[in-house]
């Protein structure tokens, strides 16, 4: 009885091994998982970049206001009879 014990045992244990410890383990499905959530945090963020990205092209293509507002704040530029005014700090 006591061999069919130590046996048993050992078996156990060597399975328990191969569980936590081996490749497609608990350990391993532990480490993906923190992967696939770093990753979808990512997608998000990459998502959402995106999103602006889309909302602007579409009003650039369809809108004056966007294309004015680019003008201005990033050529410099002045709708006729306007005059520029540049504050520059010391």
């Amino acid at each position: 009885m006591r061999t069919i014990v130590i046996v048993l045992a050992l078996l156990f244990l060597g399975l328990q091994y191969k569980l936590w410890f081996e490749h497609g383990g608990i350990s391993e499905i532990w480490q993906l998982r923190q992967a696939i959530a770093k990753q979808t945090a990512e997608n998000q963020q990459l998502a959402e970049g995106n999103d602006i990205l889309i909302n602007e092209v579409h009003d650039l293509q369809n809108g004056t206001a966007a294309v004015e507002a680019h003008a201005r704040n990033d050529l410099g530029m002045t709708k006729p009879g306007e005059t520029y005014y540049q504050i520059v700090d010391k």
